[in-house]
């Protein structure tokens, strides 16, 4: 018989040559368990999707108590269904008046995808501006607005129209026109490194949307539910956005993504034609009623409020190593600057041995990420710390 493992290799699609290949049989708070019971502190979050921690005690009573009822019913938005409304309701309640209508997909992608059609829909224009260095997805469509034509290429001709601009470069705006339909950007871009825009360059935008008619969508897909020190990334900023993008974090490990926009804005999607856009698991109610408890979750317990000291308390400690150039941080997205690739590697593989989970960025490989769960205590910070300047070839007292 087959070890999980070999299955694993054999019938399961990779998604590079080099998987990490743990093969973890439990999960708990911060922390991964292997099948030998080795422990290790998990300091991405599954790549900033457990804020709360892994099976989060308020999470797991959501999911068994919403399984006890129903699973999928229905396609998406035909039923009322007390997990989706009652989600609804907690979002448009911590959101400004103009961000009042959910739709609720499977995913970050999916919520991108949904946005991008509801900006051409609503709009009537066709033209898209968005950053280079972007991460948001790998579906055509957000393929298509990503910043990297390294990822493109190979899967081409993506959409049309996609205008592709500098990040904090103000000159560069003259691009949004009123053929625009939509901007789209990370508050901080996230596989870039944590690069975060800054305040003047958010305002210069969304007074060029003003101005042309084009829709601002923020992609909060990592930096939403927390993570930033706010819960939402753009209350950091004096704007809102014409739609707002989630997933990752909402879920409390759950799937599930959300693009959120007016009830005006939505309803185009309504007619027109009608099922303008729709989705059969979108909004599933297991996932929804893990979503509600994770909110209540981060709400309740403070999280957000906590965010800021940890985060300092993880550049005080890791800023006494000289292999490390810069540490770029917004609340606990980190990134911790290194010489090249291979030496991130090489510390990467040692924080593995050592118990600490640790991994690169998409488009910046020589730079370590951070991003535990925000429920990670201080001295599990000081432990993780230690393993990570260890690797680094030296020692924090």
């Amino acid at each position: 018989m087959l070890t999980d493992r070999q299955l694993f290799l054999n019938n399961l699609a990779q998604t590079s040559d080099a998987p990490l290949a743990l093969e973890i049989t439990k999960a708990e708070g911060i922390y991964l368990y292997d099948m030998s019971g080795k422990k290790y502190i998990d300091l991405i979050s599954g790549i900033s999707v457990s804020n709360t921690g892994h099976r989060h005690p308020e999470v797991i009573k959501a999911i068994k108590a919403q399984t006890d009822k129903y699973l999928h019913l229905m396609v998406y938005g035909e039923y009322i269904q007390s997990p989706q409304v009652q989600l609804a309701g907690k979002l448009a309640g911590l959101l400004p008046e103009s961000l009042n209508n959910c739709y609720f997909v499977n995913s970050g992608s999916e919520a991108v995808e949904g946005a991008l059609k509801l900006a051409k829909r609503y709009t009537g224009r066709k033209k898209i501006v968005a950053f280079k260095r972007a991460y948001h997805g790998s579906t055509h469509g957000s393929l298509s607005v990503i910043g990297d034509p390294a990822y493109q290429e190979p899967f081409g001709p993506l959409l049309p129209g996609v205008d592709h601009i500098t990040f904090n470069s103000f000159d560069e705006l003259k691009a949004i026109t009123a053929e625009t339909a939509c901007v789209i950007i990370e508050p901080v871009q996230g596989e870039a490194g944590i690069i975060e825009a800054t305040p003047s360059f958010i305002i210069a935008l969304r007074e060029k949307c003003n101005q042309t008619g084009a829709l601002l969508i923020f992609d909060e897909i990592q930096t939403g539910m927390g993570r930033t020190g706010s819960m939402f990334a753009f209350e950091r900023y004096a704007v809102v956005p014409d739609i707002l993008l989630l997933a990752k974090g909402l879920g409390g490990g759950m799937p599930i993504g959300a693009f959120i926009s007016s009830r005006e804005m939505m309803q185009t999607l309504t007619c027109n034609p009608v099922l303008g856009h729709i989705t059969t698991f979108g909004g599933h109610p297991v996932s929804c009623a893990a979503a509600l408890a994770n909110l209540s979750v981060i709400i309740n317990e403070k999280l957000v409020e906590n965010v800021a000291w940890k985060s300092q308390l993880f550049a005080d400690l890791l800023s006494q190593s000289k292999a490390i150039s810069e540490i770029r941080r917004v609340g606990l997205m980190i990134a911790l600057q290194l010489d090249n690739y291979a030496h991130v590697k090489r510390v990467i593989d040692r924080c593995i041995e050592q118990g600490v989970i640790t991994d690169w960025f998409l488009f910046n490989d020589s730079s370590i990420r951070i991003a535990p769960p925000l429920t990670i205590d201080k001295n599990q910070i000081r432990e993780a710390c230690l393993v990570i300047v260890n690797a680094l070839g030296e020692d924090v007292s």
